[in-house]
């Protein structure tokens, strides 16, 4: 009972912890959202919301960018703290295109968004190419 109520944690068990992060919500991001988003993007670019003026083709090729390309350099771990910043930009434009909708339809959104922040301020942990590197 002591060590469930403890607020210490070993080395491993935080480098375990990143590493879970980083595997799940990179493959659910690109699974889920990234690569429906490559297989349709003809589809998709009709209505898509256009980021800071750029238009909706430019926006939805660096959100395919992010979801794809970045959240696979996440899941690898590699280059870890910059390939999440173009995820937490695009988890942003996706809360802040549905401004005017109930903060639940945000949801999945803003809990890709408290991970991808964990992940720049904590890092990838040593069980990644990052930590290989950098031992």
């Amino acid at each position: 009972m002591k060590k469930i109520l403890s607020i210490k944690y070993s080395a491993g068990a935080f480098n375990f912890s990143m590493l879970l992060l980083r595997v799940a919500f990179g493959v659910l991001i690109i699974a889920s959202h990234g690569y429906d988003k490559l297989q349709n993007f003809n589809a998709r670019v009709v209505g898509f919301h256009s980021f800071l003026g750029l238009g909706s083709k430019i926006s939805l090729i660096l959100a395919i960018f992010a979801e794809v390309f970045c959240a696979l350099f996440v899941v690898i771990g590699l280059f870890t703290r910059l390939s999440v910043i173009p995820l937490i930009i695009t988890m942003i434009v996706a809360i802040s295109a549905s401004a005017n909708r109930p903060i639940l339809d945000s949801e999945l959104a803003i809990l890709y968004l408290a991970v991808f922040i964990t992940l720049l301020f904590c890092g990838p942990g040593r069980i990644s190419i990052d930590g290989m590197i950098n031992k």
